[in-house]
Formats: C-alpha cells, structure tokens, sequence
C-alpha cells in the first residue's frame, strides 16, 4: 500500500485537471491542491486539459500525455495527481508512460485518510478502504504479505504472482471485516447501555476544513486537533455537555464531507457514521467566507442522503465570521425555531447562540407526563423537584402524589428504573 509520507517526507507533484467544457473551475483547482498538501506533496504546478471524454487508455489525450512527460523529466517530478477518478488500466498505461507514480483523487483521498487515522477502529477501516481499492490495480505490490504468512506451500499449480497477491489481499479483507464487526458490536453494545439512560446526541458535519473540530472545542473545552487542511480528524470524538432550560446531551465531531467522497470510504466508515445517522440534530457547519459554500452545502447533503441522514433536524452553523463582517445572529424558521447560526469558532462570537438553538430543538424531545408516587416515596419526590421537572402536583386522599412532569430524555430514561413509580398517562 503507498503512502505518501512514507514514500518521501515532500515528493515533487504535477497535478493533472482535465476538464469537459471550456469552463475552469476554480473551486475544483483549489480543492485538489488542497488535498496534496494535506497528502504531504509539494506541488510544483497544475496542468489543464480539454477534452470533451476520456482516452479509453490513458484518460487523457497523446499531445497532453506528451507536455507532461516532458515536465516530469524536466521538474523531477516524482508524483503525478490527478483530479478524477481512473480506471485502473488507464492508471497503469499512465505510470508505464509516466515511469512515475500516479495517483488518482480516490488514491489520494485514501492516503489521506491513512496518514490521519489515529484509533484502532479508524486505522482498520482506512486499510480496508485501500485494499478494496487496491485490488483491481495490483502490479506486483503485495507479494510482502506472503513473508507475514510464510510463502512456501502458500501456492496452487499454476498461480501467478498476481493471483497469489489477489488471495492475499481478498484473506486479508475478509480479517478486516471480522475485526470490524468486533468493533461495530462493541459499539453497539455502548449504544445500547446510552440507551438505558438515554441522552440525546448532537452531531457535528460539514465540508472538511469548515471549522467543524475547532466549534466542537471551543462547546466543550475539549483538545481535539485542529489544523488548517483537509480531513485534520478522521475518528469520531465525543464529549457531554450541559444545555440550560434542556439539560445533558452528548456533542459528537465527526471526519469532515467532501465532494465525490469514495464509495469504499462510506462503506468502511459505515459504523463511524451511524453516529450521525442516529443523532437527533445535526449542526451542519459552513464555512462562511468561503467563495463555494453553497456548492459544499450540496456535497455535505448528498453524502447525509447516502448515510440516511438527510430525515434528521439540521441547523446551519456558518462558521469563521471573524474573517467576514464578525457579527454573529441566528434566523428562526417558520415553526419560530432557531434554524440558522453565524458564529466564530475562533473568537467565540455566537456560541451562546448557537447552545440556545441547540436546546431548542433538542426541547422538542421532551416528555410530558403524569405519575403517580405513594407517601413513602418522597425522597424520588424530592429529587424531581431538584431537577425543576414537576409542573403540577396533586396529593391524593390516601397520601399519594400525583406529579405532572416535563423531562428530558435522560431524565425520563432514568425515571422508568426507579421503583414505586406508576406512569398513569403520557401527554
């Protein structure tokens, strides 16, 4: 598997951006020099191209084919980047072409991803997204692994190396998967014991780099790290917090979104992402002075459809008003609830704000109810007052309260194991 940090601390990059029309799209540009900085490549210059479909064989066409050769040998280029996705034949002809390395967006993505990874859970998925990959575009690559395993008596009559570095990455996927559903059933076991008590969950998402790691510190105090480049944190992070007039809810910062995100990356972070698709809100962060936030609005929504995301309450968070007119304010939606924020994660402008729309929505969730305690129990009485959760109370001929009550999920889930308790209706 290559990485590009280990291959060389700064290799020398040409990216390749080939385009359908005669429109160059500015975004595009900044966003795969973007990614092979964060990657760790020092991109030496961005070559264009015009062609209205790809060369079957090498994408791009032979007099472009024939400027970029003469720039690798030229530059010493050692890296060649491109900002599309190829097949890998297409890949292969370039490298034999090239004799360089060449990376497509996914490649790049992955490696990306693989430099980032901080937990065990993270690392596995990272490293099954590469093989998944990978597999179609072996060259000779893998045949380390049979040294792991012991390579005598490891083939069959006939096999070619390639078929023997195919099994060994298909023996060494199908690890990663029962690795993974250790780990995807540990977390659910922690989901289930939450749910015993249940506090409700608010996740952070948006575009990589929007600023969605730095709100999460500046909400809980937190030192997540933060860094001005794509994907700075890829594992999931969790931390409670306290919301006034609602109470506990646990804020979660998840890998940031991205335009034509890898399939083989949903798929392997699948399990990381059920904690988006099973959040009750979903701060959707923006960067606000960013020329393209509306296009990465977009991106973020199409990958929380493909996540079955898209049904749960968002509000827009746009972010970084200290580098714009730095006035923070929100705009309330029909149903007069909060649905838009401008904050600074930066300066703190905003947050109170943006804790109030939180709780309001999260308010939504509350139960009311009327319970019924008998006179010995008036220790549980006692602590529901406490909680400031009793909306009425009546005592009843024998002694016994009967409480009208307003919970938050948390408090509820933790009235239904105490004993002694009958709820008489749910309103």
């Amino acid at each position: 598997m290559f990485e590009l940090a280990e291959a060389k601390l700064q290799p020398n990059a040409l990216i390749l951006y080939q385009r359908d029309s005669s429109h160059e799209d500015q975004e595009i540009l900044q966003e795969i020099q973007l990614l092979a900085e964060s990657a760790g490549a020092r991109v030496l210059d961005t070559i264009t191209a015009f062609r209205r479909s790809p060369d079957p064989s090498t994408y791009i066409g032979k007099g472009k084919l024939a400027e970029v050769r003469e720039r690798v040998q030229q530059d010493n280029v050692e890296l060649v980047l491109l900002n599309h996705s190829v097949s890998p034949i297409q890949e292969r002809n370039l490298e034999r072409e090239l004799q360089v390395r060449v990376l497509d967006r996914t490649g790049l993505i992955l490696d990306i991803f693989a430099q980032r990874a901080q937990s065990h859970e993270g690392k596995l998925q990272v490293e099954l997204a590469q093989l998944q990959h990978i597999a179609t575009r072996l060259v000779r690559g893998w045949t380390h692994l049979e040294r792991q395993k012991g390579g005598i008596g490891l083939r069959g009559p006939g096999e070619t190396q390639l078929e023997t570095d195919r099994r060994l990455i298909g023996h060494r996927i199908k690890t990663l998967h029962k690795r993974l559903d250790t780990v995807s059933a540990q977390r659910q076991l922690r989901r289930k014991s939450r749910a015993k008590v249940p506090v409700p969950t608010v996740s952070l998402v948006g575009y990589t780099n929007a600023g969605k790691s730095s709100l999460f510190n500046r909400i809980t105090d937190a030192d997540v790290y933060i860094e001005d480049q794509l994907f700075a944190t890829l594992d999931t992070t969790m931390r409670r917090i306290e919301l006034e007039d609602f109470g506990a809810a646990i804020l979660s910062d998840t890998v940031g979104f991205i335009r034509d995100l890898p399939h083989t990356l949903v798929q392997a972070f699948h399990s990381t992402l059920e904690e988006v698709s099973n959040a009750q809100v979903l701060l959707h962060v923006v960067d606000v002075v960013s020329d393209y936030r509306e296009q990465c609005i977009s991106d973020v929504n199409e990958v929380l459809r493909e996540i079955d995301a898209a049904r749960i309450p968002v509000i827009m968070v746009y972010n970084k008003i200290d580098l714009g007119d730095g006035r923070a304010h929100c705009k309330r939606n029909p149903d007069g609830l909060i649905d838009k924020v401008w904050v600074s994660a930066h300066s703190g402008a905003g947050i109170e704000l943006l804790l109030q729309a939180i709780a309001e929505r999260l308010s939504l969730l509350h139960t009311r109810c009327r319970i019924s305690l008998p006179a010995s129990n008036g220790k549980l009485r006692a602590n529901l007052y406490q909680k400031s959760v009793v909306k009425q109370e009546s005592i009843g001929e024998d002694g016994s309260f009967s409480l009208e009550l307003e919970l938050s999920p948390a408090d509820f889930g933790w009235l239904q194991q105490q004993s002694d308790v009958t709820l008489i209706e749910r309103m």
